[in-house]
């Protein structure tokens, strides 16, 4: 039996849990929630899924399914740090990433539509594929230096028309081939193109030979032609320029074909192998010289250029 002491802590011990139990119950409290904005942070953690789906954020790579941040692809050269897998970069930023800074100097930048079918619609799509890339055509042609060479660097823009060549992009080549030719410097070019235009039709076949009578003008004067090859390289810039180089340079895993997969197919009536029009099957079959790595790239053309620099 409890004495009268023993029962007033008890007592007393009861009072305090329910004085402790009613200040968390007896009052309820609301708690306001803030509505995310695309400037918080948690707006980012939180629609992560969303974010890369426009491409605030995040990138996916169309290898291998990894997102990667922006910031961090842009660092590395636009290659997927995971699966190696290049993609494609931006002409400008490929410009910057072959030239001394400061050197570029760009020529032959204004130029006039040629629409020799009057193709319906195709003076409005050129015209809004310049206002969306901010490029007048879908090469970009200059003369830059690399660790101090002088040379002259054309780069395709896959972003314009899927780089694809009609007459203003052969001029633009073909003049970048004389140029170098008659300032006796050696011609770089990086390819990236699905084919000829289709809407200037005729026009942009005969590109393929005035392109390869230009290469053949710098061969003239001893001056060397190095061909870059990047994702994708097909039709008729394949069938010209691009696999003329005195030495043919592709990036890991480029597309490199003419016709399509399929096409050849059913040409030939015949199973194609799994890595079929891959630059690692072009260098297995003795199309290419070599394939660098992005990174690699610039040191490599100018020990190529170095090489060849005429006193």
């Amino acid at each position: 039996m409890l004495n009268g002491l023993q029962l007033f802590k008890k007592e007393k011990q009861k009072n305090k849990a329910k004085k402790k139990s009613d200040n968390y119950t007896s009052i309820p409290i609301k708690i306001q929630e803030k509505e995310e904005t695309k400037e918080d942070g948690n707006y980012i953690a939180n629609n992560h899924e969303s974010n890369n789906i426009d491409d605030r954020f995040w990138s996916k790579c169309p290898e291998c399914g990894e997102y990667i941040f922006n910031k961090d692809l842009e660092e590395n050269l636009f290659v997927c740090p995971k699966c190696n897998k290049h993609m494609r970069m931006n002409v400008r930023d490929r410009i910057e990433m072959l030239t001394d800074k400061g050197t570029f100097i760009e020529i032959n930048k204004e130029t006039e539509l040629v629409d020799p079918l009057k193709f319906p619609n195709y003076s409005e799509k050129i015209k809004s594929y310049k206002e969306k890339t901010n490029e007048s055509e879908s090469v970009v042609t200059g003369v830059g230096r690399i660790n101090g060479i002088r040379y002259v660097l054309c780069v395709m823009n896959p972003a314009f028309m899927m780089g694809s060549m009609g007459s203003v992009t052969g001029d633009k080549i073909s003049y970048a081939f004389e140029y170098g030719a008659e300032h006796n410097i050696p011609v770089v070019v990086c390819s990236a193109s699905g084919g000829a235009r289709m809407q200037e039709g005729m026009m942009s076949l005969m590109q393929m030979a005035k392109t390869s009578r230009a290469v053949t003008k710098l061969a003239e004067k001893g001056q060397p032609y190095i061909s870059i090859l990047t994702d994708p390289t097909t039709g008729g810039v394949t069938a010209s320029f691009a696999m003329l180089g005195d030495i043919i340079i592709s990036e890991p895993k480029t597309l490199i074909g003419f016709a399509g997969k399929r096409v050849v197919k059913q040409t030939i009536g015949r199973e194609l192998p799994e890595d079929f029009q891959t630059a690692e099957f072009m260098m297995d079959h003795g199309f290419l010289d070599m394939i660098v790595e992005r990174k690699d790239l610039k040191d490599t053309i100018y020990k190529i250029l170095y090489m060849h620099k005429r006193k």
